[in-house]
């Protein structure tokens, strides 16, 4: 593995890694603060119970996704200096506040993880739902940044200086809006349909119950009501790629030919060689609709771009089949448990077990748009301006520090796992107690 792949590998994995703790650290607080609030308001144990034992949860990815994030951010410098050197004083300062916001999200998870019994109880649950909204602040401050690489805004480039800095500009570019509110919704589609499955399992296994199936049906909400926007939001994010980055649609459909009414791919084997999607489903004119709103329009190919500046073809349009297809299996979910929930029979095994099978799909699909909106972008890490090539770091070595990183991931993904069946291993503990509903600390 030569130095570039390393690197580029190296920022994948930290990056795939972290993405799981960041989605679930910007959604789980909320579903903690409405458990949190109806226990105020209903003053029923049980969902005292629901929110103490997601707020360990909350602590738990915190942390590690506080970890994750810091390697992040020195792997930036590390491995992309160039980048940085350039970059650096452009798109810095969502960054910045992205530091102010993950300072507001620490100082509020001690006050609402320490503050039981301590604080008025409703000062008690703003500082919970405080802890919500600065995650997710903080989420969408790192997706501007990351728009901004797709959307060069705020500087002039003139004989390879940047000029006429403007970070507002930059901050707030082209493709932030579309970028952040897909993945949000992405976000609390995921973490719902992952919290829902767990505690679908335990409602399987006839476990306490009550407790879970609370818990439950907050999280399948939250689930189901980001499953059915999120085709909304993606409608939003493909017309707004069409516009900015046709090479990159291109590669997620593998249209090699521009054309009028050009067809949807669904599924498919791209062939780049011979440039055609074998054993594809096509719909005539989706893709121009899709794109532009109109059958018959244009969409570029990637006839009309040079060779040079093609991404890997394959590896986006598999990624986005992929985020697709997953999409759309929670959306049918979502609408089969809304139905249920209408009819009152959300209590049926079936539908359970469907859950249960959705545990990973949202953050696969979840992987695999990052992945298109990662490798879609190649071989540019600033659209447009410089080339992933030329950013990377000159030092050597880089493949052993790959090694070592995936060696601490798979470490530290073991440690979070284990943590995480304990924690819900001790709350079944708990409610098996003879005496009934106890309150859990």
């Amino acid at each position: 593995m030569d130095d570039f792949l390393a690197a580029r590998s190296q920022m994948a994995l930290s990056l795939g890694f972290h993405i799981v703790f960041s989605c679930i650290g910007m959604v789980m607080p909320f579903f903690m603060a409405v458990s949190h609030y109806l226990w105020l308001k209903t003053n029923a144990m049980v969902y005292q119970n629901v929110t103490k034992a997601w707020s360990k949860g909350v602590a738990i990815f915190f942390a590690v996704g506080a970890v994750s994030g810091t390697v992040l951010s020195f792997e930036l410098g590390l491995l992309w200096p160039t980048f940085m050197k350039h970059a650096g004083p452009i798109f810095g300062m969502p960054f910045s506040l992205e530091g102010t916001a993950f300072f507001i999200e620490a100082i509020a998870l001690g006050f609402y993880l320490y503050g039981w019994g301590r604080f008025n109880p409703w000062f008690h649950w703003v500082t919970g739902v405080v802890v919500g909204i600065s995650g997710l602040t903080s989420g969408i401050l790192v997706v501007a940044a990351n728009a901004w690489m797709n959307s060069p805004a705020g500087f002039d480039f003139v004989n390879g200086q940047y000029l006429n800095v403007d970070p507002i500009q930059a901050m707030f570019n082209k493709a932030w809006f579309s970028q952040a509110l897909h993945m949000s919704i992405a976000a609390f589609a995921a973490t719902g349909f992952a919290v829902a499955g767990v505690h679908a399992l335990m409602i399987l296994k006839n476990k306490n119950v009550d407790f879970h199936r609370k818990a439950f049906k907050i999280a399948a909400l939250f689930a189901c009501l980001a499953a059915i926007l999120q085709p909304l939001s993606g409608d939003h994010s493909a017309k707004d790629v069409a516009q900015r980055q046709p090479a990159k649609l291109a590669a997620m459909e593998a249209h090699f030919r521009t054309e009028k009414r050009a067809a949807l791919v669904i599924g498919g084997i791209p062939d780049a060689d011979a440039e055609r999607v074998n054993y594809a489903i096509k719909i005539p004119g989706g893709l121009s609709f899709l794109a532009h709103g109109d059958f018959d329009a244009e969409v570029k190919g990637l006839d009309q771009i040079p060779k040079a500046f093609h991404p890997p073809v394959a590896i986006t349009h598999y990624a986005f089949q992929i985020m697709v297809g997953l999409g759309m299996a929670m959306l049918l979910l979502s609408l089969l448990y809304l139905w249920a929930l209408w009819k009152k029979k959300t209590d049926r095994s079936w539908l359970l077990k469907l859950f249960v099978v959705a545990i990973p799909l949202g953050f696969i699909a979840v992987e695999a748009g990052w992945t298109v909106t990662e490798v879609g972008r190649q071989p540019w890490i600033i659209y447009g301006i410089m080339r992933t090539a030329d950013a990377v770091t000159p030092m050597p070595g880089i493949a052993y520090s790959f090694y070592l990183f995936t060696a601490v991931y798979l470490s530290l993904a073991g440690v979070v796992v284990f943590m995480l069946y304990r924690q819900i291993k001790m709350v079944d503990q708990l409610y098996d107690r003879p005496q009934g509903v106890k309150e859990y600390h």
